[in-house]
């Protein structure tokens, strides 16, 4: 019947349902490709389409995965940069020996810590720029450089005792420097890799604890191993110009590998998705780029046909515009961030917080020195600044830990880009539509960054006022509230502020914003350093039970720590203000 159905009366050819068996395969083998060795043509076809899918699967794959490796290398490698950037707070080691060997003055010792740490701040602006338009490596590079300079200079100066002084503190200057570029190459870099994803808190809050435990790891090494032996064969004073060498030596070692480790990862895409962002959110109707963008891309023709010499030339306009697209890019993000003015509010807080934080740690020693009466042997006294270095250094590293950890664990989930919506984007459109306000059932419990912000700098409030309320005076076993309170919001703090940073500004431009906001605290440690000073010597002048140079008693820090406590709590008004106040972070939509 096959053969009935395989013909009509016009002629065609009707193929009938019997015409296929069941046990036969669709397509029929080809016996005389098998023959020929010729390839088939629809095996060949069909074969090399699904080899052609399966090998591109796979070449996609390895690119992540090597991708994802390169990613977390640079984080690995940031981390160990920043666990040796913190070196310049090992000067409390090395300070005594610089009066007792090269004779200077407490006002020269002075002089040279604080000319390190204008050094170390101020040029922060720079440092940040480089990182964001040429990478992290360069800069990086440079803080190596800058520092095996530095501490080089600084060891042979030590040496020999008849060098200027300035060249000591031109030696210092160099180290400042290295410390800051090191540290904003290392933050920047897990900033932009890690900062679009779910564990934004921890990825920054890591190598900024790292920073912080650098200094303690380095003066353990300069004084358990680095020594100088007595006639005895006791153990003597640290050995300045062994130690200068080896942090040189370390810290150009690490900076130089970081030459060739620290990167940004998909940073083409990050910026391709931040300008299509840009347009879709009808900030860039006006933008001259923008425009040119567009004429160039019309005067691009399909079906053209180029040579070698013309692809090679459109690679190079390729690469060329890929460099200006980031030039623009980040030259708006700049003008944007500076023009915020929630970002003036966050950098005020910042200084109102980091400033009294910074003057309590540098003056510690004569800070317990008040709680007793000089003539009391030190033996007696039943503290030290040394044990309380330790605690704030150890509860600002846990602080840092824990805010970054816990704002990833509780914070509400951000959108990517938020703060480039604009009036006419989509987002914002489609938040007009009805319905498109009606919350969504929480899943979990959710807490802002800017409440573990202002919680942490309320428990450092608290720990200021304890000390100025008198509670601790002339009872040294108490101390350590204070110490364990300011080291824990000053780390907190010092690790919420460049988060919430790159979640309110975006990653693109961090290292230039994150720079902006962290030169205050220069300024800060500045202002209340002096404001300390001038308490405690007008205290000490009307102090009849001590020397003129020293001072005893509750008056000498009580006023400037209640000063300090307003001021941390004008700080959390700021925040406050910024975060919920009119055109603040909430009002505009973005989640932090």
């Amino acid at each position: 019947m096959a053969g009935q159905g395989s013909g009509n009366a016009g002629g065609g050819t009707v193929i009938d349902k019997l015409d296929y068996h069941p046990g036969r395969p669709l397509l029929r083998a080809d016996d005389e490709a098998e023959s020929s060795g010729r390839p088939s043509a629809e095996h060949s076809y069909a074969g090399s389409f699904f080899e052609q899918v399966a090998e591109g699967i796979q070449i996609r794959d390895r690119q992540k995965m090597q991708r994802q490796l390169s990613r977390y290398l640079t984080f690995a490698w940031a981390i160990i940069n920043c666990l040796v950037a913190g070196s310049i707070t090992c000067f409390s080691v090395y300070a005594p020996l610089f009066q007792k060997r090269l004779h200077y003055t407490q006002l020269r010792v002075n002089t040279i810590s604080i000319t390190a740490e204008l050094a170390m701040y101020l040029p922060v602006p720079i440092f940040g720029f480089l990182c964001d338009r040429y990478g992290p490596g360069i800069p990086s590079i440079l803080s190596g450089c800058f520092a095996g300079f530095g501490y080089i200079l600084a060891a042979f100066t030590y040496r020999n005792p008849d060098w200027p002084f300035a060249v000591m503190v031109f030696s210092f200057v160099w180290v400042g420097m290295a410390t800051s570029c090191m540290y904003l190459s290392a933050v920047t870099t897990c900033a932009k890799n890690f900062g679009r994803g779910k564990h934004k808190g921890l990825a920054l809050a890591l190598p900024i604890a790292a920073f912080g435990l650098s200094g303690m790891w380095e003066s353990q090494v300069g004084s358990r191993l680095l020594y100088e032996k007595k006639p005895d064969g006791s153990h003597g004073d640290i050995d300045v110009f062994r130690f200068f060498i080896f942090l040189g030596c370390t810290l150009f070692a690490a900076g130089a590998v970081g030459f060739f480790l620290l990167r940004i990862i998909d940073e083409d895409e990050m910026i391709d998705e931040a300008i299509e962002e840009l347009e879709q959110s009808g900030l860039l109707e006006d933008s001259a780029f923008f425009h040119r963008g567009q004429h160039h891309d019309h005067h691009e023709g399909y079906g053209a046909v180029h040579d070698e010499d013309e692809d090679d030339e459109e690679e190079r306009q390729r690469k060329e515009e890929e460099a200006r697209k980031k030039t623009w890019l980040l030259n708006e993000e700049t003008s944007r961030f500076l023009s915020d003015r929630t970002m003036w509010l966050l950098a005020g807080g910042f200084f109102l917080v980091t400033g009294p934080g910074e003057a309590f740690i540098n003056n510690l020693g004569t800070v317990i020195g008040t709680l007793y009466p000089p003539t009391m042997p030190d033996e007696e006294i039943p503290t030290s600044a040394a044990t309380h270095v330790s605690i704030v250094a150890i509860t600002s590293t846990i602080a840092r830990i824990l805010t970054g950890t816990l704002s990833d664990l509780f914070a509400p989930t951000s959108v990517p880009h938020q703060h480039r919506r604009g009036p006419n984007s989509l987002m914002s459109s489609m938040a007009t539509l009805p319905g498109a306000d009606a919350a969504e059932p929480q899943k979990r419990l959710e807490i802002s960054r800017i409440t573990f912000l202002l919680i942490f700098s309320l428990i450092m409030s608290i720990g200021q006022a304890v000390l100025a309320s008198g509670v601790v005076q002339d009872h040294g076993e108490r101390f350590w509230w204070v110490s364990a309170a300011v080291g824990a919001g000053y780390g907190a703090v010092f690790s919420l502020t460049p988060i919430i940073t790159s979640v309110v500004w975006g990653v693109e431009n961090f290292g230039t914003n994150w720079a902006c906001v962290a030169t205050v605290p220069a300024l800060g440690a500045t202002l209340w350093g002096l404001l300390y000073s001038a308490v405690y010597q007008y205290a000490a002048n009307d102090n009849v039970e001590a020397s003129s140079e020293l001072c005893f008693g509750r008056a000498c820090y009580a006023p400037t720590f209640w000063a300090m406590a307003v001021s941390v709590w004008v700080a959390c008004l700021l925040w406050l203000y910024a975060w919920r106040g009119p055109g603040g972070w909430y009002r505009r939509g973005i989640v932090i």
